[in-house]
């Protein structure tokens, strides 16, 4: 494997593995190939920096946690040299009305169930658990009145003590199987059919949908003008880097166009 070299400085093998654990990834490799150039973008930073005969000015986060040097160094560097236009209330408004549907409160859903818990892994308790579930449920749809009893007396839910009820839910907050039927159900409407999950086997009743609502402008044009300028410096901090790879003698790695800079 070829060694990293920008300008004159080599980065040694040793520091791409021992900053591969900070870069989470489907294989080693891939981990590897992330901070090998994590590593060859903070090197090439560092010494732009040194030739601009920047100083660390050190600061310290909310929390108090003060910048290393390097850290320090690199923030400068962008500071001085990267710049972007404030996200205007007009390009706030534009990116609001191209994507109305990322702003509304999700939809809640209150929602009832009964858990014959059964391991992941325990086929025969699967179906056992499973052929209880259809049992209530068949109970249920003779008497749907039954169903507080029945949660009390054989669910496995710490909801059991409130006759099953889970109270608002949102997409997200349970998993994706049980969420697909919860989603799909009619207000008041049980489910006919026994929901498999990594806890066991569940019987659910929706008993109420409250659909989300639009978010007014007004009400996440700070959130958008964040998220835009930060979009923004982004961009224009991976041009920066493309401009500085450009100048610079690098071997054995190929630039793209750029990880963010490790600052810290």
């Amino acid at each position: 494997m070829q060694a990293i070299r920008i300008n004159d400085v080599t980065i040694p093998e040793a520091a791409v593995l021992a900053e591969a654990q900070h870069h989470p990834a489907a294989d080693p490799e891939a981990a590897r190939a992330a901070a090998a150039e994590a590593l060859a973008v903070r090197e090439l930073l560092l010494q732009e920096a040194r030739r601009q005969g920047l100083e660390p000015d050190l600061q310290a986060d909310g929390e108090g946690r003060r910048e290393t040097e390097e850290g320090a160094l690199i923030r400068c560097l962008l500071d001085a040299n990267v710049t972007i236009p404030e996200a205007d209330a007009e390009s706030c408004r534009r990116y609001y009305d191209n994507n109305r549907q990322r702003f509304r409160s999700p939809d809640l859903y209150e929602a009832a169930h009964i858990l014959f818990a059964a391991s992941a892994d325990n086929a025969e308790a699967h179906e056992k658990a499973a052929s209880k579930a259809a049992a209530a449920i068949a109970a249920l749809q003779e008497d749907p009145s039954g169903f507080e009893r029945l949660a009390r007396e054989l669910s496995d839910c710490s909801s059991a003590k409130d006759g099953g009820r889970l109270g608002q839910i949102a997409r997200g907050d349970t998993v994706p199987e049980f969420e697909t039927f919860l989603c799909n159900l009619e207000e008041g409407q049980l489910c006919p059919l026994p929901i498999r999950t990594r806890y066991g086997v569940h019987v659910l009743r929706l008993d109420r949908r409250i659909t989300g609502r639009q978010l007014p402008f007004e009400a996440v044009q700070d959130r958008i003008a964040d998220y835009l300028q930060t979009a923004s410096w982004q961009r224009a901090v991976a041009q920066y880097i493309r401009i500085l790879a450009g100048r610079a003698e690098i071997s054995g790695i190929t630039l793209e166009a750029a990880a963010t800079p490790l600052v810290q």
